[in-house]
């Protein structure tokens, strides 16, 4: 009577031999390498440019403190608060309205009536607009400066007012109101920075693309995957060996990109960005713990996709379904206005995307809160990888 095989050790030699082959091919692959290269090394201190650029635009219109103004000179009384409170006057180009339209111009315009000294000396409330588009983000963000500069202006007169008639203006102000912000600098922060986790979803996400596309469709076009499945090796191995070499390369790209934005903090222009955004080796290694099982989870789901396609551009093809959900699941958190829900750690990238943001705010997380999203991404892994041996089973890749 034959000795049965010892599947263990053998399945093991030759997942990693295949592991091995495999991973050799995919770096071998300078279309793969550029892959790793934009998507994890570059991207961290790109989009960290991007945003600082952002901000330190925001941040110079800020302090140029200048106003654009139509019909400004018939309103002298005005015109002498707005010099006194620092701000330069400057008139604004005729086509404004066009420009505000088109994103040409960064500022919304104060236009003034004719009549506007005659109204206010009557004791009358003449009519001023703040002309923006709600299309223009730029103009949009500088109305709440301009609205309270006519409001102070409108406290002012009204103080003055009754002052002349002998009345106290505090019997107008029945209560004093003070804001307190209870956002630490990490939260404020990651306002800006809420993309961050996103970009690095996507760059793991197109990292194990295309070398599950290579692995399975892409042999199966060249037709080198059918003598390898004729070998007399467990379908397991094979598959565990091929998932390898995809997940190792999306892993990769999960550390390079992780840890890319340590030293991409040093291009950052804005300096209050720069003093609010705390990234450090342990949101590097928060990072990390989150992307590595989703990684695998990724690529074994890829590999399934693209098993069950003909030719390589079918598997592209087929493929955009997971780039689109993968893409759409972390706005999810956008449209729950009532805050996280428990069911959104169980969810692959959702659960990671909302524990990103929670590292970039500065907030704690748990061991729970990492062993959630942990295990439902190991469970999608298995259920792959067993549904892929089973395919290479029976022989169904033709």
């Amino acid at each position: 009577m034959s000795r049965p095989p010892r599947y263990s050790a053998s399945t093991a030699r030759t997942a990693w031999a295949v592991f091995r082959k495999e991973l050799t091919d995919a770096l071998r692959d300078r279309r793969t390498l550029l892959t790793v290269f934009l998507s994890s090394v570059a991207m961290g201190p790109l989009v960290l440019v991007l945003i600082s650029t952002l901000v330190s635009s925001i941040e110079q219109r800020a302090e140029a403190r200048e106003i654009l103004t139509v019909g400004l000179d018939q309103a002298p009384t005005l015109r002498n608060y707005l010099l006194r409170q620092t701000y330069t006057l400057a008139e604004a180009p005729p086509d404004y309205e066009q420009r505000l339209r088109d994103s040409k111009l960064g500022d919304p315009v104060l236009v003034v009536p004719a009549g506007f000294e005659a109204d206010l000396a009557r004791g009358e409330a003449p009519v001023v607009e703040v002309v923006s588009a709600s299309s223009n983000q730029r103009a949009r963000s500088g109305e709440a400066r301009l609205s309270r500069l006519l409001n102070g202006f409108n406290m002012e007169v009204g103080t003055l007012r009754l002052a002349v008639r002998g009345v106290s203006p505090q019997a107008l102000q029945a209560i004093e109101v003070q804001e307190r912000d209870l956002a630490s600098p990490a939260s404020r922060a990651a306002q800006f920075t809420a993309m961050l986790p996103f970009f690095v979803l996507m760059a793991v996400l197109y990292g194990a693309l295309s070398a599950a596309l290579d692995t399975t469709a892409g042999e199966r076009e060249r037709g080198s995957l059918e003598p390898l499945l004729m070998n007399p090796a467990s379908r397991l191995a094979l598959v565990v060996g091929k998932w390898g070499a995809v997940a190792a390369v999306a892993m990769l790209i999960a550390v390079l990109s992780s840890f890319s934005f340590l030293p991409g903090q040093w291009l950052l222009r804005s300096e209050t960005l720069a003093a609010m955004f705390q990234y450090g080796p342990y949101e590097a290694f928060a990072f990390l713990a989150l992307l590595l099982p989703l990684a695998g989870a990724l690529s074994a789901l890829l590999m399934v996709i693209a098993i069950r396609s003909k030719t390589f551009k079918e598997a592209q093809a087929n493929a955009t379904v997971v780039l689109l959900v993968v893409s759409m699941l972390p706005m999810m958190s956008l449209f729950a206005q009532d805050g996280e829900k428990p069911w959104h750690l169980w969810v692959p990238a959702l659960a990671q995307s909302t524990l990103m943001n929670r590292v970039l705010r500065g907030e704690p997380i748990g061991a729970a809160d990492l062993l959630l999203p942990a295990v439902a991404s190991l469970v999608l892994a298995a259920v792959c990888l067993a549904w892929l041996a089973r395919q290479f089973n029976r022989a169904a890749v033709r």
